[in-house]
């Protein structure tokens, strides 16, 4: 280091000098006046922290960007900010007081979270260099709409979110929220112009949990030991899986054949209608559901910023499966990682099953070709 820098790095302390008093009442006595120098002009900030190296660039590596600060968006945000999943987080919307309000009160709790930057605008340019962009912003659905004009509706929203995204974050993993989730997955892809294997809908993941959730209070045991899949459109037409329901290995199906049929003296059927029914329960009973699918775009987020090649009910483009032939996203058991959706399982379904599956494909794409400006 040359000299010059030196000081300039290092500031001396103050300096004084020595002067002749002037008081009459003092004769000969010297005293001190300060000399001005960079120290004791400088900040706080600068007295207290000696910079040692510090390029200016603090690139992340896992940043996610939620859309949309509703209860929702904040549940996956808070969800994935808990799971210590990311260096950086950006939250955008249009509603700007609500947007400044939620992020002041997330930084009011920095000191109880390891996310070292978070951030909240309007404009999509914090967005920029996402690793997970989750979309949760859209349209709720009026009372008497039809289901159509409600997808129009989100379609004219994501015609103004989806291009930001790319624009700003070309390389990104898109995992979409917003109902009804597998059509607008669709319309994503459509819009985005990524492969199928970064445009992922939330799909069955949430419903596959409810399920594991009731199979496990009805056993008398925890649902990470109840093995279930709920395929197919997110919602009422979904799919279970019966034939693959077990517990350690042991097929529900081989012990009881009328499993989930009307034969079934214990009614196991009614723990799928209890899973479709209970988002309208949530709903009824405090207005919205959030928690529970902010905790299921938590795991998937973890899923791809970790790499693990976890296997989960989402949604993905299922054209050429199950003899499936339009172009339609419904949840399949797919493999996540760092490059997004990687895999499909081709899980072994019965007769009747996959003929629900191609009745939700055909209702979608119904839906599908009327839709306008995609």
């Amino acid at each position: 280091m040359e000299a010059q820098d030196a000081v300039e790095a290092f500031p001396s302390r103050v300096k004084r000098r020595k002067t002749a008093d002037t008081d009459t009442n003092s004769p000969g006595l010297d005293t001190e006046e300060p000399i001005l120098t960079e120290d004791n002009m400088a900040t706080v900030l600068e007295k207290l922290i000696t910079p040692i190296s510090r390029d200016g660039s603090e690139a992340s590596r896992n940043k996610v960007t939620v859309v949309g600060v509703g209860q929702v968006g904040m549940a996956c945000a808070v969800s994935i900010l808990l799971r210590e999943l990311t260096d950086e987080m950006a939250l955008v919307d249009v509603l700007e007081d609500k947007l400044k309000g939620e992020m002041m009160d997330l930084l009011h709790g920095s000191l109880f979270l390891k996310t070292p930057k978070i951030l909240a605008d309007k404009d999509y340019a914090i967005t920029a260099n996402s690793r997970v962009v989750v979309v949760t912003a859209g349209a709720r659905q009026q009372e008497g709409e039809s289901r159509l004009n409600l997808v129009q509706r989100n379609v004219n929203i994501f015609k103004f979110i989806i291009p930001q995204i790319v624009k700003y974050s070309p390389n990104c993993t898109l995992i979409v929220v917003s109902n009804p989730v597998d059509i607008l997955t669709y319309v994503t892809w459509k819009m985005s112009g990524f492969p199928k294997n970064r445009v992922i809908g939330s799909g069955c993941n949430l419903d596959s949990a409810r399920f594991r959730y009731l199979m496990a209070e009805k056993l008398g045991l925890h649902p990470s030991s109840c093995h279930g899949w709920v395929l197919g459109e997110h919602g009422d037409s979904s799919v279970p899986v019966w034939s693959g329901v077990n517990v350690a290995g042991v097929g529900l199906q081989k012990l009881s054949p009328d499993i989930g049929t009307a034969q079934d003296k214990e009614n196991w059927k009614d723990v799928h209608k209890t899973v479709v029914d209970s988002a309208y329960e949530v709903i009824r009973l405090k207005g919205y559901t959030n928690w529970a699918i902010g905790l299921s775009v938590a795991e998937l987020t973890e899923s791809i910023v970790k790499n693990l090649k976890r296997i989960h009910p989402v949604s993905t483009m299922v054209k050429g499966m199950y003899g499936i032939e339009d172009e339609v996203f419904l949840s399949l058991p797919c493999v996540l990682s760092a490059d997004g959706l990687t895999d499909v399982i081709n899980q072994t379904l019965k007769d009747d099953e996959v003929a629900q599956l191609r009745k939700s494909a055909e209702t979608l794409w119904k839906i599908q070709r009327e839709l306008k400006d995609l």
